[in-house]
């Protein structure tokens, strides 16, 4: 192994690294860019095959981060007279180092060349690897455009692409949209229709139709619960969901679309008009209103609200305080009631 000690700066323009002198046969290791300035530096590195007079783009656009290293991850193998180049994105950036193998005999055993996708404009050297529609080709002599899955002069598979499925399923031509599908018993591979209707059930994976009494129960009575009325429920120990409104500054429009338990904290020395949902009878929801916690003096006022005989209440004005207004409908007005200077 011959060991290059003297760094190799890379200008913007193509600079020999490395050239396999006459008669040998060599394999560069160890291909080290180093940047030792403050900002990334981008390299493209190529190769001159001599006995095709050819250069070859082997990589581009490869990114060298700002005081950072990048070594090529695969030997190159070259023979007499070629030439490895690089070129930077930005002069005086790059310094290359490498090592090299280098033999007047054939060598015991040659490396591939990851080339990448293939392209019909690059000229591709033996040992070349290549990709084509899903599969990966061997160069077995150099070429230009001779596409890989046609051309077996030049190229040897390497891996090809399997078979694609379909994803179809056989079943038979009376299938209609949207019906259940079941395994033919007999085969257990084709696909037939499901011949029970109604409301199914399925025991140790085998569909049939389920029975009234035995496998559910009929509905019977107002069960819905949507815009539905229950008629003498009773309901234990339920936890009503909190809808919290959040800092209300000037105005805000109060919804019951989220729960009938919110919460709402005014800012301070601010008054802000709340407008009320519609008046739908029945409906109720309770407002915990609270006072920011470092100043006060909020307060409040309810659109279309009527109150009691003390008339509409005054928001209790110390800092961090709550207010707890309650709210019912009839169908034509909303009514309140507050209770005052609750500490949270």
């Amino acid at each position: 192994m011959a060991l290059k000690g003297k760094p190799i700066a890379i200008g913007t323009s193509d600079t020999t690294i490395y050239t396999c002198p006459s008669t040998i046969e060599a394999s560069v290791h160890g291909l080290v860019f180093s940047n030792n300035t403050g900002s990334a530096v981008t390299i493209t590195l190529k190769i001159y095959i001599q006995s095709l007079g050819t250069t070859t783009t082997v990589a581009t656009g490869i990114s060298v981060g700002a005081n950072t290293t990048y070594t090529w991850p695969k030997p190159i193998n070259v023979n007499a007279g070629d030439l490895i180049q690089a070129a930077a994105s930005t002069g005086s950036a790059l310094v290359c180092f490498y090592s090299v193998y280098e033999g007047s005999a054939v060598a015991a055993a040659v490396g591939f060349t990851p080339r990448g996708a293939w392209g019909s404009g690059s000229t591709y050297a033996v040992n070349d690897v290549v990709s084509y529609n899903g599969s990966s080709y061997l160069a077995i002599q150099a070429s230009t455009n001779q596409q890989p899955d046609t051309q077996t002069a030049y190229w040897l598979v390497l891996a090809a692409k399997g078979d694609t499925g379909s994803g179809d399923v056989t079943g038979p031509a009376s299938s209609v949209d949207s019906e259940i599908a079941v395994f033919n018993s007999t085969t257990g591979k084709i696909i037939k229709r499901a011949s029970a209707t109604g409301i199914l059930k399925a025991t140790s994976g085998v569909l049939s139709a389920a029975t009234a009494g035995t496998d559910y129960v009929t509905p019977t009575g107002s069960e819905t619960l949507t815009n539905k009325t229950l008629t003498n429920p009773s309901v234990n120990n339920y936890t009503e969901g909190v809808v919290a409104i959040g800092t209300v500054s000037s105005s805000n429009t109060l919804s019951l679309t989220n729960g009938t338990l919110q919460t709402a904290t005014l800012t301070a020395s601010t008054a802000c008009t709340f407008t009320m949902p519609t008046a739908t009878a029945g409906k109720s929801f309770v407002l915990l209103l609270k006072q920011a916690a470092s100043t006060g003096n909020g307060t409040a006022t309810f659109t279309g609200v009527k109150w009691g005989t003390a008339g509409a209440p005054t928001v209790t004005a110390t800092a961090g305080k709550m207010d707890i207004f309650t709210f019912v409908a009839d169908g034509t007005n909303w009514y309140g009631s507050v209770a005052a200077g609750f500490t949270p």
